[in-house]
Formats: C-alpha cells, sequence, structure tokens
C-alpha cells in the first residue's frame, strides 16, 4: 500500500486499523478480571496449591500485548496487534518444582492448575537428588510502572506509519541509496504476582524499538553495502520516538551506506580498537552477559552457544578484565529493557557488580541458585516470557560503567597511532565456551597518528574473552553512556526470549587482531 493511499484510506478502512486499538478485549475474546478479583483469584489457587500438599507456591498472571508497524520506501508493509492472557502456577512439593498453567482465568480453573502443580511435584521428586532450597525474600505489596508519558499504544498506527515512512525518505536522499526498511515494535507485559509467603505485586512494562536499515547499491549493480539505525530498543513510552533524531541518524546512515561502497578493504594485522556503545553492548552480552549466567557455569544450560568457562572456581579470583574494567548487573538502570521493579519471583529490583576492577566477582542468580554458590539472597534475576512458561534465570541488564574521569570519544582517538573506531554492531560468532570472539559492525573508521583519516570496510575483530578485557585502557565518562540491547534474547529448549539492555561509553583496547571478511586485499 502506498503511503497516499494507506493516509488517505476510506472511512471503513480507517475504523478497520483503528479497531486494534479501540476494542482490546473483543481482539483476544477476553475480558481482564477486575482488580478485587484478581486477588482473591490468586489467594484460591495459593490456597488450592497448599492445600494439596505444597510448601510453596506462587503464582501469575499475566497480560501482553505486542505492537509491529514496518514500511519501506514509500509503503507501509505490515500493522499487527496481538494480545494474550494466562496464568501460570508454581509449586515446591517434597523438595521439586511443579507447574501448570492456563489461558481460562477463572477460579474453577486455576485450583485445578494448582492442584496438578502439586501433582506433577511430587511426582518429580522421585527423580530428585536433592530438595530445592529457595532463598529468603521478604514479602511485598506494590506496584510498579515504567516510567512512560506517552503510552505508545494510544499513538494512532497512521501516525507511526508517517514517522518510518519520513526515515526511508531521510534516508533515501543520500545519492546512491536505494533501499530502506523500517519498523516500531512495541510491548507491554501486565504482570500480577502472589506467592504462599505473602506477597503481592502488580507490574506494568512497556519497551518501543523504531529501527530501519538503508541500503546502497553501486552504479553498476555489482555491489551494495547497508547501514541500519543506531537507535536502540528501551523501556519508555512513545516519547522516545519523539525524542530520538531518527532523521538526522536515517540521514547519515544513507551517506555511510554509500560511503562504504567505495571505502579501501582493511588489511588484516593487530592495531588498536576503539568501541562505540551502538557496537559494544553485544561484546557484553555475548562475551561478560552470558559467560557470567550461574546455570551456564555449571552446565544446567547449554543452548544458544553453550555453556561457560567462567566456572565456580573462577569466583573472586579471575581477572577478567583490567583494573579499570567493571561491569555490573542492575535490574532498576534508567530505560533498561530488563528494567522492573520486581522479578518474576518477587525479589526486589537491584544492582550487583560482576566484575569489579577486573576481578570476576558474582553470578546473576534466582532465588533457587542462591544457595549453590553459598549466597544467602537472589539477585533477582528470574523472568518468564510467557504465563505458560516457568521462570528461568535470564540477564539483568548487564553494563560496563564508564570512567569517573572526563574523558571524550576524541581523547581515546588521540592516543591511537594506528587503530580502528567500529560503529553500530554487525555479524558476530562466539564458541561453546565464551572464550573465543568475533565481531563486525556496522561502519569502521582508520584511525592514523590519533586522527581519524577516513572509512573502511570488510572488517571484523578477534580475540580471547580474558585476553580482550584485559587490553581495555581507557572509557569514556558518563556523558557519552549510552544503552544498547536486545528484545529477543534467547535460551533454553523450549526457547524463551528475554529483553535486555546494555550501557557503556566509548571504549579501547590495545593489540586486537582484524581479519578481512570480503574482498581480497
Amino acid at each position: 500500500m502506498r503511503r497516499r493511499e494507506f493516509l488517505g484510506c476510506s472511512t471503513a478502512a480507517a475504523a478497520g486499523l483503528l479497531f486494534l486499538r479501540t476494542t482490546r478485549p473483543a481482539l483476544a475474546g477476553f475480558v481482564v478480571p477486575p482488580e478485587a478479583d484478581l486477588k482473591q483469584l490468586t489467594a484460591d489457587a495459593l490456597d488450592a496449591a497448599k492445600s494439596a500438599g505444597a510448601s510453596y507456591a506462587d503464582i501469575r498472571i499475566n497480560h501482553y500485548r505486542n505492537q509491529f508497524v514496518s514500511t519501506r520506501e514509500d509503503q507501509v508493509q505490515s500493522a499487527s496487534d496481538s494480545e494474550s492472557f494466562g496464568f501460570g502456577v508454581r509449586v515446591l512439593a517434597n523438595g521439586a518444582w511443579g507447574f501448570s498453567s492456563s489461558t481460562m482465568v477463572t477460579r474453577d480453573e486455576m485450583v485445578r492448575a494448582a492442584r496438578e502443580a502439586v501433582a506433577i511435584a511430587k511426582a518429580n521428586a522421585v527423580l530428585q537428588r536433592k530438595p530445592v532450597q529457595l532463598a529468603p525474600t521478604p514479602a511485598y505489596t506494590d506496584t510498579w510502572q515504567t516510567p512512560i508519558t506517552i503510552n505508545p499504544f494510544d499513538v494512532p498506527i497512521q501516525e507511526k506509519a508517517e514517522l518510518l515512512l519520513s526515515v526511508n525518505r531521510e534516508a533515501l536522499k543520500a545519492n546512491g541509496a536505494r533501499y530502506c526498511e523500517s519498523s516500531i515494535f512495541i510491548a507491554n507485559e501486565n504482570k500480577t504476582f502472589a506467592s504462599s509467603e505473602g506477597s503481592y505485586i502488580k507490574q506494568d512494562i512497556y519497551r518501543v524499538w523504531p529501527s530501519f536499515e538503508v541500503t546502497a547499491v553501486s552504479a553498476d549493480g555489482s555491489d551494495f553495502q547497508s547501514r541500519a539505525g543506531y537507535c536502540m530498543p528501551v523501556g519508555r513510552g512513545y516519547e522516545y520516538c519523539k525524542e530520538y533524531p531518527l532523521l538526522d541518524d536515517a540521514r547519515r546512515a544513507g551517506e555511510d551506506a554509500v560511503a562504504k561502497l567505495s571505502a579501501p578493504t582493511v588489511v588484516p594485522g593487530k592495531r588498536d580498537l576503539i568501541l562505540m556503545p551502538s557496537h559494544m553492548w553485544l561484546v557484553i552480552h555475548e562475551s561478560v552477559a552470558h559467560a557470567t549466567e550461574l546455570d551456564r557455569a555449571l552446565g544446567f544450560e547449554a543452548n544458544f552457544a553453550g555453556t561457560s568457562f567462567v566456572t565456580t572456581n573462577n569466583l573472586g579470583k579471575l581477572k577478567y578484565g583490567s583494573d579499570i574494567v567493571t561491569i555490573a548487573g542492575d535490574r532498576t538502570e534508567k530505560y533498561g529493557l530488563s528494567t522492573v521493579g520486581y522479578d518474576d519471583e518477587g525479589v526486589k529490583a537491584s544492582r550487583f557488580d560482576i566484575i569489579r576492577n577486573g576481578t570476576f566477582v558474582d553470578y546473576q542468580t534466582i532465588r533457587e541458585q542462591a544457595a549453590w554458590i553459598g549466597e544467602k539472597e537472589s539477585h533477582g534475576c528470574a523472568y518468564a516470557d510467557s504465563y505458560e512458561h516457568m521462570p528461568m534465570q535470564r540477564m539483568p541488564n548487564v553494563s560496563l560503567l564508564p570512567s569517573e574521569t572526563p574523558t571524550k570519544p576524541e581523547d581515546l582517538v588521540a592516543g591511537v597511532d594506528d587503530g580502528i573506531l567500529i560503529k553500530g554492531n554487525g555479524s558476530w560468532s562466539i564458541d561453546q565456551q565464551r572464550r573465543n570472539l568475533q565481531f563486525g559492525g556496522q561502519v569502521f573508521h582508520q584511525i592514523k597518528g590519533g586522527k581519524i583519516t577516513g572509512m573502511l570496510r570488510d572488517a571484523a575483530f578477534q580475540a580471547m574473552t580474558v585476553d580482550f578485557w584485559n587490553s581495555c585502557d581507557g572509557i569514556c565518562s558518563r556523558e557519552y553512556y549510552e544503552l544498547g540491547g536486545s528484545y529477543w534474547c534467547g535460551k533454553a529448549q523450549p526457547e524463551q526470549a528475554a529483553p535486555v539492555s546494555h550501557g557503556c561509553a566509548p571504549a579501547r583496547f590495545r593489540n586486537i587482531n582484524f581479519i578481512n571478511t570480503g574482498r581480497k586485499v
């Protein structure tokens, strides 16, 4: 559908599009019970679980909504709006877990599911070698909401489509830019949690992500190059789409894509590296955040690139990075995708160091895992991507702390005689123990004699994880700190996807190996 046709569609068609936004219960065929009913339903389910023999029980009643709008050049490609609603009951009986879920949020169904979960737990206990021990947590009665100014679901789809089409127009102004795709993805999780320990917590969580990618084609059609936007998903409302300089980024992206067509290819070899936040977040994600998940370290999780070399004998001993490297897990980080008031076990969100002054000092944990390493409390890292999935350990926001000494990106560049600065994330790979890594990128700038001298292409860097982080000798200060992240971090079987952010400021690494990924030198 062309822009003019979309924006000027008939009254009937426009009403059909607005239907997605104004008749939510009819769309999914359910009605969310009022608050008083929800509280009674959770109490009845917990009572049923206890009566059936559970030593502990919790219940999550969750309502999810997602909206996706996409465009290409001057066309609206799609607009979709989906919802789901249901509950999951988790119990401990005879020292083992049991779980049951349903889409029918009624008293009879919730009581039935609670009893079923207990029966499953008792069956599991036959094979349980050691009873589950939960780290204690206070009982909370609380509400929490992502601080938003504009509810993204209240913004008409037409307005979102027009924003995306304007992004496409800006990107295609560059001579040689031929294609541009753009999209907005927004999500809402409305969650009610209650436990047999006395917690009753309501949370309303929002996330939004405008994105685009522009492609340039050479005059003879023999080559093409792309550049994605640097805009990252965040835990905010639609105000983010209005505040972020999308049009400026789109215009520069078109120019960058065109410039890449004629940029010289990289010469393989060792040189210094400066990573900007639009790239660094992915390196943190793969080489630190996944590597310090306790279930991977103990070999209980091996899906999505394996286990981890960071085994428990390294705790408090491994020199993971240089002295200036401190990396923290933080579920309270402003605008983080993993930012909440409480995790899916009712543990209050907090911040904790994973690497402190270069030394590995802690894992990401949930209530069950804390005892495995002798800790007395959970770090609040439990998350389930659906009411029908059991919570498991997932990343908090994992971020590299900025320097406390005022430092600009220009200061990092000035200290490089021969190096490359990378913006934007591209291809990547990492081995099954998180030891060997390789990363590409979006845009590569050559540095000679302390100055940026031009653009390169076809570059990727390789390193061993610990060697890489120990080579870090410069980090910019707080004013250059930015969040990157992923909506869909995969883990486990059946797969669960979790949103997570990684913050950082530009950082410098010495003597890193670069390879050529494209044309022959």
